[in-house]
């Protein structure tokens, strides 16, 4: 007979966010601009995600990409409540993050400072009117594409966001790759491609990132965006940290 409390249960999303390598995750970012982590949310999480696409329940607004002219496909704004998994994902990547921004904004000698925990910080955005949550999922078929953009939605940013992959590419989709360009001053733009697995994500920054020069740290100006999706179906998942108006 077996003994149900030797059987172990998988991780939980917070147990597995802090057995991250988290001092090599500033490294690539320092480096790069963006650092993979995961797999984070499991084939389930991410079926889960992709099957509530189309309760409208579960969301507060859709966007058609193409009548705004940011490309081509479609994006949806979930509402509060929060699916758990989003809400939990949201809480605890944010304390590790805020670690981050506030080491950032130092370098860049900006003064604005995160609170550690993820209510302080709603509770900021909330009093200047930024109450709408912002996780989104996005959904992708042949030929679509996301240009190039940044997430700001409105006076109260945080400099962090992650985007994670909820289908298996290579075969549910081709195509779609994550990219962010650096726009450099007085120098030719950098494009960096990130290549994600299923439930993986890509921590990035919403709006610039602080680069080491000869002489001094500079701000430099962050977008991403996802290539064309060459075929099959492309679902996302983004984690922003701000509230929106």
């Amino acid at each position: 007979m077996i003994n149900i409390t030797q059987i172990k249960r998988p991780p939980s999303i917070a147990q597995r966010i802090e057995s991250f390598n988290w001092d090599a995750i500033n490294v690539e970012l320092d480096a790069y601009g963006a650092a993979v982590i995961g797999p984070l949310l499991s084939p389930a999480q991410c079926k889960t995600l992709i099957n509530g696409y189309d309760n409208e329940d579960l969301y507060r607004s859709r966007v058609v990409m193409a009548r705004h002219g940011f490309g081509r496909g479609e994006y949806k704004y979930f509402t509060c409540p929060l699916p758990s998994v989003i809400a939990e994902l949201r809480e605890n990547l944010y304390s590790y993050l805020a670690k981050i921004a506030n080491r950032w904004n130092e370098a860049m000698g900006i003064d604005v400072r995160y609170p550690a925990e993820h209510e302080v910080f709603k509770a900021r955005c909330h009093a200047a009117g930024q109450a709408k949550p912002t996780p989104l999922i996005l959904k992708y078929g042949a030929g679509d594409y996301n240009c190039l953009h940044q997430d700001i939605c409105g006076e109260h940013v945080f400099p962090l966001q992650i985007t994670f992959l909820l289908s298996k590419p290579g075969e549910e989709f081709t195509g779609g790759e994550f990219t962010l360009t650096e726009q450099r001053p007085r120098m030719q733009s950098r494009v960096e491609v990130v290549p994600l697995g299923l439930g993986m994500g890509v921590i990035f920054p919403v709006h610039h990132e602080p680069v080491r020069g000869v002489r001094r740290t500079y701000r430099v100006n962050m977008r991403h965006s996802d290539c064309r999706v060459r075929s099959g179906q492309r679902f996302t998942m983004g984690i922003i940290f701000h509230e929106a108006k």
